[in-house]
């Protein structure tokens, strides 16, 4: 008689359960790819039982995402990532954004020790020496207290457009995040910047005063700038570096690196 191996057993778990959570998402991309923001953020919740989180870098997009989770009254876990180098502006719109909606946005930060220890041993700027020490400082500073905020979600909603780069371009409205184990949902993949300019004026939303400056895309004070007419909508992000324009929060690059 053939006995699976315990490890045989595990594979064949996984792979059913890779099957059902592709014929999930299949059935869901397909029931949300013609519906508006409002309709789409509404039938999630109505759907899911969990919790649902969003994570706001308080960017257009996000901003956009923010204002029709407040407006409709969405039982939503909107969080930020204050990594300790964000602009001035990004702040301002935090505040602006709380006062304007009277909701609170939770803030999430690195472990103290750890940044500590970083900066000490390898030096305040260094995640401009090498790719893995910048892979390391994205690490701390966002990837590990994103996870922490995420523990125990269902689903996380981001504010990924396909336009902003290639790799996002191959994107899905629903994806399954393998290494967190919940549902990814990408409402605004379609959405062009003239789409967001639109929505922040009709709905008369905050936003970073630094877009009006030619940051399509705004992250860490010192990793962040300006992008010229024709550039990719990130190639403002660790400019310095040649092929990297994601710090692993959706990339899957984050398993790379751990708390130690």
């Amino acid at each position: 008689m053939f006995n699976l191996t315990d490890t045989a057993r595990i594979r064949l778990d996984r792979s059913k359960i890779m099957t059902q959570h592709e014929e999930q998402l299949h059935a869901l991309e397909d029931a949300y790819t013609s519906l508006a923001l409002d309709e789409a953020l509404q039938a999630l919740r109505a759907h899911f039982s969990g919790r649902i989180a969003f994570s706001t870098s308080l960017g257009l997009e996000d901003q956009v995402i923010t204002d029709a989770i407040f407006r409709n009254a969405l039982d939503v876990d909107v969080f930020t990532l204050d990594t300790g180098r964000n602009f001035k502006e990004t702040y301002d719109t935090l505040a602006e954004t709380v006062q304007h909606y009277g909701k609170p946005i939770r803030a999430m930060y690195p472990q103290t020790q750890a940044i500590e220890q970083y900066v000490s041993v390898k030096g305040i700027n260094a995640f401009y020496e090498s790719v893995e020490q910048r892979k390391e400082c994205c690490f701390i500073r966002k990837i590990e207290p994103l996870n922490r905020a995420l523990a125990g979600a269902e689903v996380w909603i981001t504010g990924v457009r396909a336009a902003q780069s290639d790799f996002r371009a191959s994107m899905k409205f629903f994806e399954w995040d393998q290494q967190r184990g919940l549902v990814k949902f990408n409402p605004l993949l379609n959405w062009k910047t003239k789409d967001l300019w639109a929505y922040i004026k009709q709905h008369q939303v905050p936003y970073n005063k630094l877009h009006d400056q030619h940051f399509p895309s705004i992250g860490c004070a010192p990793c962040t700038r300006a992008v010229s007419v024709g550039e990719d909508e990130r190639a403002g992000r660790w400019w310095w570096e040649s092929h990297n324009q994601e710090c692993g929060l959706h990339d899957g690059t984050s398993q790379l690196r751990s708390a130690a």
